[in-house]
């Protein structure tokens, strides 16, 4: 038979609109090239053209060739095929048999719905990723039976492939039956399809039999690697992984790499024994069971170095944490192992912190690339997951210092736990900032170490969703399944992983399948709960055992030198053991993770305990406030009502009077020209949520054109980031606080959109702003805006809940401090809180945050009624340079003048002030009752409380507020005043009585309770005849 026959008698294929065509394979070898005259091997080619033309569009051929191939197409006998082309006028007996030849045969439709259902098999195994993926048998002991991908296995009807697969290495067997949804019988296995352009298991090849087209399938997504991205909208993307995991023999490693993986692995594993040998009765929530983490993590940082990245933002639970610490970060060994000594003595002032949470910075030249990386682990509490977006804010600032605007330098890698990446609605916030213009960080990593069980809880009982990692598809981010005792694939994922982020900028995630050899810490028993999946466990071989085995066959490494490699490991475990027990003093400042770098001493203290004037000059007010009361662009048309707003402040100007939104604009413009980046968000945070603020202009004829006259005050400024963010407290709050852990020389604000909402980020609150410096030694500026203030708006917008803050503080009610009140105290505490009742003061507390030489949280309950309240203003003269933020603002009317003759001080902080001062006068007892506004509430303010006291020597003294007796301020300040007197004089109360509400929702209601507490400030009787 001649080539062209033989060619004929295979299967060829060729991609035409509407599907694609099968020539069926009706041909025998033994042929006779006598039957059919015209084949011979001048005329092969011809032939071969005319055949493909033909596949194309049976018009683009002759008749007589299109008779010929669709009788040799519908299996018509040797020498049969052929018709003899039919006479002009149209009625031969060929064309009539012919048409009798073809009827006679199957539709060619079939052969079209054919390749539909072999490109409908090959997507299947594209969507379902994994539904075939292996899981260790430890988990599933016996063999498991998994339905074709997008298939009911309860269907008899329906092909499936049935996989009995187990870690211990059975390879899977597909039985493809006869009849079914695809309509592909299993004498259709060795028919050869032409392969479509949306796979590459092809390789170099466009076609294969069905049979080999199943095993290439098996191979790219039905072994220790599952892969989701069908969700993806995007074509490139999708093509890009399809390219990385279905080419044949893709993954292949190198002699030297196999090398370095089995020495991780070495590392990784000893470290844990070693762990347990010494220190068996210690928590230490070992990685025993995902030992894989260590090489998974090297290798993105080894890839993501060689691409170019300088630095590596981590952030982390407690499992496997000093693993990386020791391993990955490369802490020093003794340093970690002195943790473990109990007669270790704390050097660090405040409580310290297990050293399963504790951070590390370090800077170290990465063997793999031959560049300097520095590698930064984020301290983090035991809270799962709050350290997510804290890790992005960090990456993001370092990003914007250096200028990385594509995160081509600066990168983040997040490691979580399965139970809790999908229990932790946190994960979620974070990843609706993962895309956002002001929070994106171009791409984060996720490894997820899928021990398959949440402390004792199962995943069927801890999640709805097939698998823990699904809630990563919201953002479009691929997620790789890898079967952690496979720590070649492991290794390859991992490139893929960093390779993606380098090439789109987007996150990706890494199932790291694997379990947890011991409890939920080496105390506790997890047979309790689980004892059929621990029985299992304890048979299951080590990871290390398993791959040691494997690369001594292999002869890439000789049991001897295995060996060797594993004593000089445990040699250098020892040797850092016994140089611990050296270590007498903990120094929890060599565990800092996010160091400042000239901002303190070399010990680590303020370089000074003194803060300069925060004032500024009249000509930097008048300047930045006509920029405020300006559209620095030229033909942009503003709204209306908003050009009121800047004549106003225009007006302000020019009497040198500003108002709330002015005085913030001051301060912030003067800091940004000091080259202070400034940088505000939260919810509708760009116009304030009571449309005061306005720092960005929307050009009411071209959208998406803003301005923001912030950025035009001076050449040389730094730049002003103001932006609004997603509807999310606890993420955003969160990457705020990472932010301001960057750098000290920015002012970072988060404003909640009322004060009442921030009990949604309580956990931030709670676990790192307030107690962040005494658990780490790690200090944030960070400035929370809280609108508070009772308006009869209802419960839920009434109350930023002060009385939680202040609980939180450190300070001691009853000791008087004895020196340096205005910065030795804020050196001291914990966070500063205040309650600005005018907007020089506000303006003066925002400057300080800078201009003090340490740094605390600032948070400042802010107005909501005095933003527009008459009186509510402040002169140009009390922002003048010489002038300070004021802890507490005296009475300077008629009671000052004569103090003997007041007979009550009523003691407040913020808006109640202007309705006292209004009753008041209403009463005409201006010189008989002194109101003192507390500003500062912590620190506490004593020596300037105590002059006041002592000032009025027959006044009776009473705290009013307007917040209910058990919320609000009462039960702080009370013990504190009390103790400015040496308790010689009671502090009666004023102000609502106790509620479980914040406030009432009945306007007269509001209005009725405010007249009562007027009416007991003022009562000067009231108290009398009381203890």
């Amino acid at each position: 038979m001649n080539n062209t026959a033989q060619t004929l008698a295979q299967p060829r294929l060729l991609a035409i609109e509407g599907g694609l065509r099968t020539f069926q394979p009706v041909r025998r070898q033994n042929t006779s090239v006598a039957a059919e005259p015209f084949l011979n091997g001048t005329s092969s080619n011809y032939v071969e053209e005319m055949y493909y033309a033909w596949l194309e569009n049976p018009r683009n051929v002759h008749k007589s060739w299109d008779i010929f191939f669709r009788n040799a197409n519908a299996g018509a006998p040797p020498g049969a095929a052929y018709q003899s082309p039919p006479p002009l006028n149209g009625t031969s007996q060929g064309l009539a048999s012919f048409q009798t030849l073809v009827g006679a045969q199957p539709n060619v439709e079939k052969l079209v719905e054919d390749h539909l259902a072999v490109q409908s098999l090959i997507r299947a195994y594209q969507v379902n990723h994994n539904g075939v993926f292996f899981t260790p048998s430890v988990i599933s002991p016996c063999s498991v039976s998994v339905s074709f991908p997008l298939i009911s296995h309860h269907n008899a009807d329906l092909i499936f492939l049935r996989v009995c697969a187990c870690l211990a290495g059975f390879s899977p067997h597909v039985t493809v039956f006869t009849t079914g949804f695809y309509g592909l019988a299993e004498s259709d296995l060795d028919k050869v399809f032409r392969l479509p352009t949306t796979t590459f298991i092809g390789g170099n090849e466009g076609a294969l039999p069905l049979r080999e087209i199943i095993r290439r399938l098996e191979m790219a997504y039905c072994q220790h690697i599952g892969v989701e991205f069908m969700f993806i909208n995007d074509v490139e993307q999708c093509q890009w992984i399809r390219q990385k995991f279905e080419t044949p023999g893709v993954m292949q490693f190198s002699l030297e790499e196999k090398r370095t993986l089995l020495a991780r692995m070495i590392r990784s594993t000893r470290f844990e024994e070693f762990l347990q040998r010494k220190w068996s009765s210690e928590k230490r929530f070992g990685l025993e069971g995902c030992e894989s983490l260590i090489p998974a993590l090297k290798t993105i940082i080894d890839m993501s170095s060689q691409s170019g990245v300088e630095s590596v933002i981590m952030g982390m639970s407690h499992r496997g944490r000093l693993n990386v610490l020791a391993n990955v970060i490369r802490k020093e060994l003794e340093q970690i192992f002195c943790q473990f000594d109990s007669k270790l003595e704390a050097a660090d002032e405040g409580s310290g912190d297990v050293k399963y949470h504790l951070g590390m910075y370090h800077k170290r030249m990465n063997r793999v690339s031959d560049k300097l990386i520095t590698l930064s682990l984020v301290a983090n509490p035991s809270h799962l997951e709050a350290v997510d977006p804290v890790v992005q804010g960090k990456t993001k600032a370092e990003q914007f210092y250096c200028g990385d605007t594509e995160g081509k330098r600066v990168m983040s890698i997040l490691i979580h736990g399965d139970a809790a990446f999908a229990g932790q609605g946190i994960v979620y916030e974070t990843f609706h900032l993962s895309d956002l213009p002001s929070y994106t960080t171009h791409g984060t990593i996720h490894v997820v170490v899928n021990n398959q069980i949440g402390f004792t809880t199962d995943p069927r009982m801890a999640r709805s969703s097939p698998y823990p990692t699904d809630v990563a598809r919201v953002v479009n981010a691929p997620i790789f399944h890898v079967n952690a005792d496979d720590p070649e694939a492991v290794m390859y994922v991992c490139k893929v992983a960093a390779e993606w982020r380098n090439t789109f900028h987007k996150d990706v995630v890494i199932d790291l399948v694997c379990y947890r050899r011991n409890g939920h810490n080496e105390m506790d028993e997890p047979m309790f709960t689980q004892p059929l999946m621990y029985k299992q466990i304890k048979k299951q071989k080590g990871v290390l055992q398993k791959f040691a085995e494997k690369v001594i066959a292999e002869g890439v490494i000789t049991p001897h030198e295995y060996e060797e490699e594993i004593a000089q490991y445990d040699k250098i475990c020892e040797e850092a053991h016994t140089r611990s027990k050296d270590e007498k003093i903990l120094h929890i400042k060599h565990w800092l993770d996010s160091p400042w770098p000239g901002f303190f001493t070399l010990e680590g203290q303020p370089k000074s305990l003194s803060c300069p004037s925060t004032g500024i000059s009249e000509e930097e007010l008048g300047h930045i406030g006509n920029i405020a009361a300006s559209v620095p662009l030229e033909d942009f048309t503003i709204h209306g009502g908003l050009s009121r707003i800047l004549k106003g402040r225009g007006n302000m100007v020019s009497q040198r009077v500003c108002d709330w939104a002015l005085g913030e604009y001051m301060a912030f413009g003067s800091l940004l020209k000091d080259g202070i980046h400034v940088r505000l968000s939260g919810q509708d945070a760009e116009r304030g949520t009571f449309s005061h603020r306005h720092h960005v202009l929307h050009d009411q004829n071209v959208d998406k054109r803003i301005c923001i006259p912030m950025n035009h005050i001076s050449p040389n400024q730094a730049p002003y980031t103001v932006c609004n963010s997603s509807l999310s407290e606890y993420g955003v709050l969160g990457f705020e606080l990472g932010f301001a852990m960057a750098s000290p020389n920015a002012l970072v604000l988060w404003e909640a959109q009322f004060g009442d909402f921030h009990n949604t980020a309580q956990c931030i609150i709670d676990q790192f702003i307030s107690s962040g410096q005494a658990k780490w030694v790690r200090q944030n500026g960070i400035v929370l805006l809280l609108p508070h203030g009772m308006e009869g708006m209802g419960p839920e917008h009434s109350s930023a809940r002060p009385e939680r803050f202040l609980q939180m503080c450190n300070d001691d009610p009853d000791v008087f401090p004895v020196k340096d009140f205005a910065v030795r105290q804020l050196y001291d505490c914990n966070w500063i809180v205040v309650n600005c009742s005018n907007p020089a003061n506000y303006f003066h507390v925002l400057r300080r945050q800078i201009l003090q030489p340490f740094r605390k949280p600032l948070i400042v309950f802010t107005p909501k009624s005095l933003l527009r309240h008459p009186e509510a203003k402040s002169s140009f003269d009390d922002m003048l340079p010489g002038t300070h933020f004021k802890r507490i603002i005296p009475d300077d009317g008629p009671a000052a003048a004569s103090p003997e003759k007041v007979k009550r001080i009523i003691f407040c902080t913020g808006k109640i002030y202007y309705e006292l001062t209004r009753e008041r006068k209403n009463r005409g007892m201006d010189d008989s009752v002194a109101v003192v506004r507390i500003e500062q509430l912590s620190p506490f303010p004593f020596d300037l409380v105590k002059a006041e006291s002592d000032r009025f020597p027959n006044a009776d003294l009473v705290w009013c507020q307007e917040e209910h007796k058990n919320q609000g301020y009462y039960d702080y300040v009370r013990p504190r005043i009390r103790t400015t007197t040496n308790r010689t004089r009671p502090v009666w109360y004023a102000g609502r009585g106790p509620a479980a509400a914040p406030a009432t929702g009945n306007k007269q209601t509001h209005l009725t309770e405010l007249q009562r507490l007027l009416d007991s400030a003022f009562d000067l009787e009231a108290f009398s005849g009381k203890l």
